[in-house]
């Protein structure tokens, strides 16, 4: 009751039971029987029936007084029947629900499959009839194999894996996944995500049981995902399972732990063997080339100097036999022509010069600097000859070209022994 009530604290002392009397002041707290009577008074009012101020002892004592409720029965049948008719719009109402554009919407009737629903605002017969189950689409799922949530915490019973050469190798790995079917995810398989996890490590294991050891921890891991992928697909398709597998992704191959030293000692003997053969294939590839130049060289060499000595020999042959012809023709001429030639020969290897100072008494002008200059060339063909090959060595002692030429004197020293010849003729004449 609120304190700006009238009848707080103001009925009078005598007329207690009416509720107009006069009120008496400084009164307590208000008669709750008396404020029931009220109650029931306006509400018996309300519905046609007039109420009285009496109840089950009169109206005028001082005695105690019991509550009672006077209700029309027509009151109590329509406020029911409203309840239901509210508590059955409710139960209806409770059919709606929204489906996201990421889902689906899978009814059940009386727990058995009905109908998959699309996004958007749906409605279904409320419950126990039908339910609804909301399945994720788009979301990628991931499971771990191998490991959980870190690599550094380990899964030993999932991890270790058998190769082709009898070796122990530890992998971790992640599946990555996504639902096409919601019914076949929901009702072919009781525990879908634990079959994902089954199929990857059955995948795994048999793709590492035929390939080496090698190949697992190095240079195959791309290949060894995209194989488990496709034969994990092959394995929940048989299923039928409702899922897709999106990527297989390998997190971490190496041996166990127990033998990693030795396996590293092992992958660093390897290294240096392979470095070692780099190095000596390196050295070969240097060497083999310059030595086979050398020797393509030299073979050159000695053909050249073999076509050079058989074609001096047959120009030797060739001459001799002209000088024998033309000997035998004049044999005098061709003698006294041989005699100058191999004189000739001979002086144009010396650094002598030979003066007639007999004949004229003109002065002649050595030419001391080109006689020097000729003496020096010639002392120093034995030492080229020394340091050279054998062959050329003796290709140029044995048979001196026509091109190496003698050292000349001034031309006033040739045109003053020119005109000698003769007197040189007869003297050997006369000596004969």
């Amino acid at each position: 009751m609120s304190l700006n009530d009238p009848q707080w604290g103001n009925r009078g002392e005598g007329d207690g039971d009416k509720p107009g009397g006069p009120r008496r002041p400084n009164q307590g707290p208000p008669d709750l029987e008396e404020l029931w009577r009220d109650f029931n008074r306006k509400l018996n009012g309300m519905f046609g029936k007039k109420g009285g101020g009496g109840g089950n002892n009169g109206g005028g004592g001082d005695g105690p007084r019991l509550p009672q409720i006077d209700l029309n029965p027509k009151f109590l049948g329509g406020g029911v029947g409203l309840l239901v008719a509210l508590a059955f719009i409710v139960w209806l109402a409770s059919g709606f629900y929204i489906v996201d554009a990421s889902q689906r919407g899978i009814v059940l009737q009386f727990g058995k499959y009905k109908e998959t629903t699309e996004p958007g605002l749906r409605w279904r017969l409320p419950y126990p009839i039908q339910s609804v189950d909301l399945v994720n689409l788009t979301g990628v799922r991931t499971i771990e194999i191998g490991y959980r949530g870190s690599e550094r915490n380990k899964v030993l019973r999932e991890a270790l894996m058998l190769t082709d050469d009898e070796n122990i190798v530890n992998i971790q790995f992640a599946v990555q996944y996504f639902l096409n079917d919601p019914s076949d995810y929901l009702f072919n398989n009781r525990h879908p995500d634990d079959a994902v996890m089954g199929a990857a490590e059955t995948a795994v294991r048999e793709i590492v049981g035929k390939s080496r050891m090698d190949f697992v921890l190095y240079e195959g891991r791309e290949q060894i995902a995209a194989q488990a992928a496709k034969l994990m697909q092959e394995i929940l398709d048989r299923y039928n399972s409702g899922i897709l597998i999106s990527k297989v992704t390998m997190q971490n191959a190496q041996p166990p732990e127990q033998v990693q030293a030795a396996f590293d000692d092992a992958v660093k003997a390897g290294q240096d063997r392979e470095r070692q053969k780099n190095e000596g294939q390196a050295y070969a590839n240097d060497v083999i080339p310059k030595a086979k130049g050398t020797a393509a060289r030299l073979m050159e060499e000695a053909s050249g100097h073999k076509q050079r000595v058989i074609s001096t020999a047959e120009g030797d042959a060739s001459r001799f036999k002209q000088v024998q012809t033309e000997y035998a023709k004049a044999p005098e001429v061709t003698r006294q022509r041989m005699y100058l030639e191999t004189m000739q020969q001979i002086y144009a290897n010396t650094s002598k010069v030979m003066v007639d100072a007999k004949g004229q008494g003109n002065l002649l002008y050595l030419p001391l600097d080109k006689l020097m200059q000729g003496a020096g060339a010639v002392a120093a063909a034995p030492a080229a000859a020394d340091a050279g090959t054998a062959p050329q060595a003796a290709a140029r002692t044995a048979a001196p070209t026509s091109n190496e030429s003698p050292p000349q004197l001034d031309s006033s020293l040739s045109n003053q022994s020119r005109p000698r010849e003769p007197s040189l003729r007869s003297r050997d004449r006369e000596s004969r």
